[in-house]
């Protein structure tokens, strides 16, 4: 019988923290905009990022996803500086999961370039967490779920929590 280190009993089951970057849209020049995690006892945490003065690129069509306007980072959002000081403080050491890690690597990297700080946390690939079945029954699933939480607003915490469930789920009870 095969046992995951995830299901033995001196280890609890806990989901690992699945991190999520909204963004002003793709491309080169496109930067974060709303960072969120969900830690694995289920804590959210999600911020808006105030643009640095050389963050230009803005897609209209990312903008109406979102409902995050230029004027809202502007008004709300925190500088770079302080996204990255608590995103290091609060996942200090741990590896934490993005099912978009392409991208949302390259925007947290922007995010810490222009704070000048370096991440004291590992950003990995969801995907590497997953067997060739959970992976092919993933986007099922996670319609699966979205379906049954109605309608939630498309950012990054609602997001990263969406992902955390729908691993939860792949892996059976808890």
């Amino acid at each position: 019988m095969h046992s995951s280190p995830l299901a033995t009993p001196s280890a609890p089951t806990a989901a690992p923290t699945v991190l999520d970057i909204e963004a002003s849209g793709l491309g080169r020049s496109s930067y974060p905009i709303e960072v969120g995690y969900v830690l694995p006892d289920g804590h959210a945490y999600c911020t808006l990022v105030q643009p640095e003065d050389d963050w230009t690129h803005w897609d209209e069509s990312a903008a109406a996803l979102h409902r995050i306007t230029r004027d809202l980072l502007q008004a709300r959002g925190l500088p770079a500086k302080e996204v990255a000081r608590r995103l290091n403080e609060q996942l200090a050491g741990q590896t934490v999961y993005s099912d978009g890690w392409a991208n949302d690597y390259t925007w947290l990297s922007a995010l810490f370039e222009a704070a000048e700080m370096t991440p004291r946390f590992k950003l990995e690939n969801l995907r590497s967490l997953l067997t060739e079945t959970e992976a092919e029954r993933w986007h099922q699933v996670k319609a699966q779920i979205a379906s049954e939480r109605g309608t939630q607003r498309h950012r990054a915490s609602a997001d990263a929590r969406l992902l955390q469930l729908t691993l939860q789920r792949l892996r059976g009870p808890q």
